[in-house]
């Protein structure tokens, strides 16, 4: 790979592998919620009761879009591609790995 030495991705996997267990952790604790506010006769009994059930379930949609890009950047890490910028193929810049691990691109100005 063209980019930063392997110690990096070492780092960068295992800083990735706990953000996947965290999102998993996560996305289980979210379905547990949404699951024991369901109401069993399939009605809602108040605004808030909706309400709070419609925030767990785009919650749960944000956390799996998360898990997504997170397991595209581990099968970047895995095929030797993680740190190249997919648009341009160039090294993306190591502060911006830093800062967003999941990164596909560099930032463009």
């Amino acid at each position: 790979m063209a980019n930063a030495g392997s110690a990096n991705f070492d780092d960068a996997s295992a800083r990735i592998t706990a953000e996947r267990q965290r999102l998993d952790g996560l996305v289980e604790e979210t379905r547990r919620r949404i699951e024991a506010t369901q109401d069993p006769e399939g009605f809602d009994d108040t605004t808030t009761e909706t309400s709070e059930r419609s925030e767990q379930l785009i919650l749960l949609e944000n956390l799996e879009t998360e898990r997504t890009e997170v397991d595209a950047a581990l099968e970047r890490i895995a095929t030797g591609t993680y740190g190249i910028d997919e648009e341009t193929g160039e090294p993306i810049d190591p502060d911006r790995l830093e800062a967003v691990p999941t990164a596909r691109t560099n930032v463009r100005r």
